[in-house]
């Protein structure tokens, strides 16, 4: 899941909510095999994950949105995944502005759905719900 490490308590939070979803979730700071200080290794660890797992979870916060690592991890996912592979996962802050910018609209967007459990929704709102790593 890409995220801001501001964002560490909202990440590890939905992490959990996934998980009870049926979803696996990375988190880059839980993998005791990336370097104590970001560099060029970080990069490419991160870039192996984006490629290797199913989906990429971008956690779109007024953080990540200001991140120097979050819009890269964006437009990496973006070259090397379908765009179905891509959810967006939007949060909104006590004002009710809702974070992300205009480009993340290209991409779906996860949330509740209807009758239960997750979807995966386009920017007209059509959606199709989701169940652990497979979209039905």
């Amino acid at each position: 899941m890409c995220h801001s490490h501001l964002d560490a308590e909202i990440a590890k939070g939905l992490q959990g909510y996934l998980h009870r979803n049926g979803w696996e979730i990375y988190i880059d700071w839980e993998d005791a095999t990336m370097p104590d200080r970001p560099d060029r290794r970080t990069a490419e660890k991160i870039q192996a994950k984006i490629r290797d797992l199913e989906m990429f979870f971008f956690l779109a916060t007024q953080n990540s949105m200001g991140s120097r690592w979050c819009p890269w991890e964006v437009g990496y996912a973006d070259g090397v995944k379908s765009l179905d592979r891509i959810l967006v996962i939007p949060t909104r802050d006590s004002r009710g502005v809702t974070h992300g910018s205009e480009y993340l609209e290209l991409y779906r967007h996860l949330d509740k759905a209807s009758p239960g459990g997750i979807g995966s929704f386009d920017a007209a709102g059509k959606g199709i719900r989701l169940y652990g790593n497979q979209m039905l």
